[in-house]
């Protein structure tokens, strides 16, 4: 059978999960094997539909006519750089999905980057049409731009353009909507223009991991593309590892895609994308090939972390009420597994044996991995994030961000102000007809490290902020540091409107009355520089003449209630940010005054 291989690349939001889907449902394979029809089918990870962004890719395959195609659904956030990275090794094109109104953005050209450096065949999709200020031409317009900007050859440039509405399953190759009847233009599209698996020119097998998987009854899964010879059940193959060494073992199962599900298969051709299990110590990016004679493929370059963290152990006064998995080799244990298959993650072991540091491409890629830790019941405690710095020719080099930025025309001037406090360089700004300020700015990546919070309170939630990595320069120089002060409560007990009322009139209050608090407990940000410490379980005495809380229900303010990005873009550098299944925490590292004297834990 004929068959392409291809992913699905575009800014966060802009419709690819629902472009997959009304791919996947409209194929008359899937319909038969699966009848499925609920929305956001590639969108299985919980984390992934709360959000609303893909964080893992996944495989899927369609039959359309008589061809084969096998659809990759990759992240749509730089943070998520290295599994990009190795999609672009499975594939042979890309389909790139533009809003319509929105046009090509930030993250659209980190994965747009890496399609072309890869020298991939695109295909343009300008989705959602049927948005009410939907500006199709002017969204191709800005999309040949994009492509001349990073230096696309004369091949790419001239892309084939598909228009759709993913959410209504319609596409075509012209705007009109009304001419639309489903989804066949954009099969029809593929089948054309994307190249069918180059020939490697050797017969002999040859395959590169690019994805892990586990299953409960069959161990490790390897998936990779097969880019020569054939894989059969049983066979004995070359494992050739990172480290250059070679051992044979026998594959207990080779598996390909259909529909979203894997199905079990005798044999497997080259240009497949396959899965092989059998290897209970396979990691991606290693080659499986012919044991008597081997030929490894190339390694896969991943773009090296950014940004560190430490993670450790819980040690607070509500350590282990919360979590079921609490212990050092708890966590250690959960680490190595994720370093098994998220190769932009590196792990750092210290004098400690309950604290590692642990580095990523972002602060979003480690609040990912928290927050499946915490939903997968350990308790930990973490650091403030920090960038990680190079040294070359005797010159101190840091990591710099491109962060796009869009507001109101009326924020513009504060947003300018505060990126300039951040180093921030302004290298384009535009203005559209209704008054919105779009500007581009190269910034330390340190400098965005706590600005989201006063991002969105300064242009009142009106403002979006993207960024990608731009790589590594010159050090930049010193940074004013932001003031930061928080609220803490100096004793254990359980807030209530009494104690909370003192604290409230000196900042914003992250806990309301009748919450268990301890003392070092962060409760909330004062308003000037500096800690204050207030006693928020304190009750009023009871005498005579008044009830205990007489007078002060209606005086308490909603209190701010912090996601764990927010709570790690909030935090200082003597704080820490306590992570169970049931609550996010912010913490002092030295609970006590006496412990802060000290500075010991």
């Amino acid at each position: 059978m004929d068959i392409r291989n291809i992913a699905i690349i575009a800014h966060v939001d802009h419709g690819k999960t629902t472009l997959v889907d009304a791919l996947l449902k409209q194929s008359v394979s899937f319909k038969q094997k699966s009848g499925a029809t609920k929305d956001l089918i590639m969108d299985s990870n919980e984390l992934e539909r709360e959000r609303g962004i893909t964080i893992f890719s996944k495989n899927a395959s369609v039959i359309y006519k008589d061809t084969k195609i096998n659809i990759v659904d990759t992240p749509g956030h730089a943070d998520f750089g290295g599994e990009v990275e190795r999609i672009m090794r499975m594939v042979d094109g890309v389909l790139l999905l533009v809003d319509a109104k929105e046009g090509p953005m930030p993250q659209t050209k980190f994965v747009l980057r890496k399609a072309i450096q890869a020298g991939h065949k695109v295909i343009v999709v300008i989705n959602k049409i049927d948005k009410p200020a939907a500006r199709p031409e002017w969204a191709l317009n800005a999309t040949f731009d994009l492509f001349f900007e990073l230096g696309a050859s004369e091949e790419q440039v001239e892309f084939p353009v598909v228009y759709s509405s993913g959410a209504q399953g319609k596409a075509g190759l012209t705007k009109h909507l009304e001419e639309m009847k489903d989804i066949e233009p954009v099969f029809e599209t593929i089948v054309k223009h994307i190249p069918p698996p180059k020939k490697s020119g050797t017969e002999i097998l040859q395959m590169l991991t690019v994805n892990l998987a586990q299953d409960n009854y069959k161990g490790k899964i390897a998936v990779g593309r097969l880019y020569s010879g054939t894989l059969k059940k049983g066979m004995t193959v070359a494992h050739i590892n990172r480290a250059g060494e070679t051992k044979k073992v026998s594959l207990t199962s080779v598996m390909l895609f259909d529909g979203l599900g894997r199905v079990d298969v005798e044999e497997a051709y080259a240009g497949d994308i396959v899965a092989i299990a059998g290897i209970p110590d396979i990691t991606i990016g290693e080659t499986i090939t012919d044991p008597e004679n081997p030929m490894p493929l190339p390694t896969i370059d991943i773009d090296e972390p950014t940004i560190k963290m430490t993670f450790s152990v819980n040690t607070s006064p509500f350590r282990g009420r919360e979590g079921k998995l609490t212990t050092s080799r708890n966590i250690k244990d959960r680490l190595d597994k994720e370093l098994e298959t998220d190769v932009a993650l590196a792990l750092t072991t210290t004098e400690a044996n309950d604290r590692w540091i642990v580095a990523g491409r972002g602060e979003l890629h480690l609040a990912i991995l928290i927050e499946k830790m915490r939903r997968e019941g350990y308790e930990l405690e973490v650091s403030k994030p920090q960038v990680i710095y190079k040294e070359k020719d005797g010159k101190k080099l840091e990591p710099m961000e491109l962060i796009s930025i869009e507001v109101p025309e009326e924020h513009s001037g504060t947003v300018i102000e505060m990126m300039g406090k951040r180093l921030g360089t302004m290298v384009n700004m535009r203005m559209d007809e209704n008054k919105i300020a779009f500007m581009d700015f190269h910034i330390p990546t340190r400098g965005l490290i706590g600005v989201r919070n006063r991002f969105l309170t300064a242009t009142k939630g009106t403002g979006i902020m993207n960024t990608i990595f731009l790589g590594y320069e010159e050090y930049k120089g010193d940074l004013n540091s932001i003031p930061h002060g928080s609220i803490v409560a100096t004793s254990a007990g359980k807030s209530n409107n009494y104690g909370l009322i003192t604290a409230q009139g000196r900042g914003v209050l992250f806990i309301g009355p009748g919450v268990e608090v301890y003392e070092g407990m962060v409760v909330g940000e004062n308003a000037k520089d500096g800690d204050i410490f207030v006693h928020v379980a304190r009750e009023k005495q009871l005498n005579n003449f008044r009830a205990k809380n007489e007078g002060l229900a209606d005086q308490m303010d909603t209190p701010l209630t912090l996601s764990l990005e927010d709570s790690l873009d909030y935090i200082g550098d003597d704080e820490l940010v306590e992570v169970t299944p049931q609550s996010i925490r912010i913490r002092k590292k030295y609970l006590t005054e006496t412990e802060r004297k000290r500075g010991t834990k």
